[in-house]
């Protein structure tokens, strides 16, 4: 028996399979991650059309039965998000945003909130390609850890409890940490702190400044949190 589900889904990928089918890993609202397949997609009178490649957001009909992958019946456009493509450094940033979240959020679990970040990060870089930076991405991903219920620790010592001036960090405690403590960590400087802060403060498209030292140090934060507590590893943000 199966089941039919509307919903609105972002394509994270889409896959070539046999002569004329494509497979699909979705991002739902609602369901989490959903794998499905759109057969006939890439014939020519597809009834599909061009609405199922990577970044686009849709609304889809999909039937559910006993296998693995659910079956498109259904899909329109929402956003084309057409304007990625014109540069590789937001068809970059895309896709790894894509990437990370696929990674962190594997799952039927719904997760509205990193649906709307993901939703917002596309739309962003549709409207300003040239957003698709490493500076971004960092951006997204520590976002994207709050979504997940992994947000870091960024003020007082997470090692000690001390509310002091922090200068390191530590994955395993989950937070900044003050100097007595910095055994347990990394060295965080003031400017890849005030990144975090500041990144978490304003939206996607406001990311702060920062240089390369900074950055890596506030790329090595986000990677250390999902490797200690989801433990997995993520694509590095891209080329700098």
């Amino acid at each position: 028996m199966s089941l039919t589900l509307k919903t609105e889904a972002i394509v994270l990928r889409s896959i070539r399979y046999g002569e004329a089918d494509r497979i699909l890993h979705l991002y739902t609202p609602d369901s989490g991650r959903i794998g499905a397949i759109a057969k006939g997609a890439r014939r020519t009178k597809s009834k599909f059309g061009a609405r199922l490649e990577p970044f686009m957001r849709i609304s889809l009909v999909l039937r559910k039965g006993k296998g693995d992958l659910a079956t498109v019946s259904a899909v329109d456009t929402i956003s084309a998000y057409s304007g990625i493509r014109m540069s590789a450094g937001a068809l970059d940033c895309a896709a790894r945003s894509c990437d990370a979240l696929s990674r962190l959020l594997d799952g039927p679990d719904p997760h509205v909130d990193a649906y709307n970040l993901l939703a917002n990060m596309l739309a962003a870089l549709n409207a300003n390609p040239q957003l698709g930076t490493p500076a971004t991405q960092v951006a997204f991903r520590l976002k994207l850890l709050v979504a997940a219920g992994l947000q870091p620790q960024l003020s007082g010592c997470a090692v000690c409890g001390a509310d002091v001036d922090t200068v390191g960090f530590s994955g395993a405690a989950g937070g900044t940490i003050c100097e007595a403590c910095t055994h347990q960590g990394f060295p965080l400087g003031f400017e890849a702190h005030r990144f975090l802060v500041d990144s978490l403060a304003r939206p996607i498209s406001d990311v702060p400044d920062v240089d390369d030292l900074a950055l890596r140090q506030a790329e090595r934060v986000v990677a250390e949190t999902v490797e200690h507590h989801a433990q997995i590893r993520l694509r590095p943000a891209g080329a700098r």
